[in-house]
């Protein structure tokens, strides 16, 4: 299993009237402690476009606990339970400074060649990178 931790401070911007951060921001959180996952293993998602493959999300799911507020730092654990194929999916826990759980979600994406706009297999960097966390100790 892979996991990966990412900080983000509540912006005034992102949260409602009730001062709780606007239930459609934690996709955009996701995005980014997904996107910064890649990075902890050497990755990133314009390497990928480089090689020729895109990863739309095909899904996205979410449950919210407790709400985040206005200036809280968010800490955003991204972790990856298996190995991707044509898929991969992310799982995401959201925590206040407290240690609190505060959401938590769920992403899977696609493979997708850019030359044929067909689904394709993961790429190989991105195997290699992974599989070290998947192997038995």
């Amino acid at each position: 299993m892979f996991s990966s931790e990412t900080q983000i401070r509540v912006r005034y911007a992102e949260t409602d009237q009730m001062g709780y951060v606007y239930y459609g921001n934690y996709a955009q959180y996701y995005e980014v402690a997904r996107v910064e996952a890649l990075r902890d293993v050497g990755l990133s998602y314009k390497m990928f476009e480089d090689m020729g493959t895109m990863m739309p999300v095909l899904s996205l799911n979410c449950k919210y606990h407790k709400p985040a507020k206005y200036d809280d730092l968010l800490t955003i654990k991204t972790i990856i339970k298996e190995l991707p194929g044509i898929r991969i999916h992310f799982c995401y826990e959201v925590r206040n400074e407290a240690g609190v759980l505060l959401n938590e979600g769920e992403t899977t994406l696609v493979c997708i060649s850019m030359e044929t706009n067909r689904p394709c297999g993961c790429p190989p960097i991105l195997l290699d990178k992974l599989k070290p966390f998947f192997q038995a100790s």
